[in-house]
């Protein structure tokens, strides 16, 4: 499998010690109006990529939002899929989630196997990454639809052997997540003990909802941040943390 333009873009910035962020776009939760002020602010604070999905969505239409955001933004959109049928064509890439940290078949290969046939029909720039789950104060809807345990929030090890493992089945990237609507951020431990196993890209999603918050994360060894709620609840988080990571660049620079 080729190496397409995102992912080049994420190991420069890597290998370069450059911090990335990403903002996640659910369907469920928009509306075009507000959605418009996200992308500006985003186009403002150059945000590296935008993610769209969510574990489950009902009323609200990916191929639509992610056509919405490409006529508005050139930054590039890549789907979080919650399912085989997260589909679209219209964005940029994908990432191809496994679920490791739980044991549900359906989310370790099955829906892979059913996506599989359909992304190969299209120019998705496909982003294997292994999706690891921790438990962050509340089930979240990630949780409940895996059908799977995740991981302890203080089982900083469990992580680590589980990152390892993805990236010797070949992964591109872990993703540690507390899911939508964590009551909390993962700890820096586990962040700093995954970090110092594995040497792919890894990106912390859930609970972040400060600046403060975010340059903890990145200083643990984060290379990329997701916010998603925390951007719905509070747009001019965007900004903040994208203030966090321009700082932490330049200072990695000078260093």
């Amino acid at each position: 499998m080729n190496i397409g333009n995102i992912y080049k873009s994420i190991l420069k910035k890597q290998n370069e010690n450059k911090k990335m962020f990403s903002v996640l776009i659910d369907p469920d939760k928009q509306n075009f109006m507000e959605l418009h002020k996200t992308i500006t602010k985003c186009n403002e604070s150059e945000v590296d990529f935008f993610l769209v999905g969510g574990s489950i969505i009902t009323k609200g239409d990916i191929s639509t939002t992610v056509r919405f955001i490409k006529e508005n933004s050139n930054i590039p959109v890549v789907l979080f899929p919650g399912n085989h049928q997260h589909i679209s064509q219209h964005a940029d890439g994908i990432l191809f989630l496994s679920l490791l940290s739980g044991r549900n078949p359906a989310f370790l290969i099955g829906n892979q196997v059913l996506a599989a046939p359909v992304i190969q029909k299209t120019s998705l720039e496909v982003l294997s990454t292994g999706y690891l789950l921790v438990d962050c104060g509340t089930t979240t809807t990630a949780i409940y639809m895996s059908e799977t345990m995740p991981i302890p929030y203080n089982k900083s090890e469990i992580a680590a052997a589980t990152a390892i493992a993805g990236e010797y089945l070949g992964m591109k990237m872990i993703y540690l997540d507390g899911g939508s609507g964590a009551q909390k951020g993962i700890s820096t431990d586990m962040i700093s003990k995954v970090k110092s196993t594995i040497q792919i890209p890894l990106i912390i999603g859930g609970g972040i909802k400060s600046a403060h918050h975010a340059n903890e994360v990145y200083n643990a060894g984060a290379d990329i941040i997701v916010v998603g709620n925390g951007v719905e609840e509070n747009r001019s988080l965007i900004q903040e943390i994208s203030d966090v990571k321009k700082t932490f660049n330049m200072l990695s620079k000078q260093a």
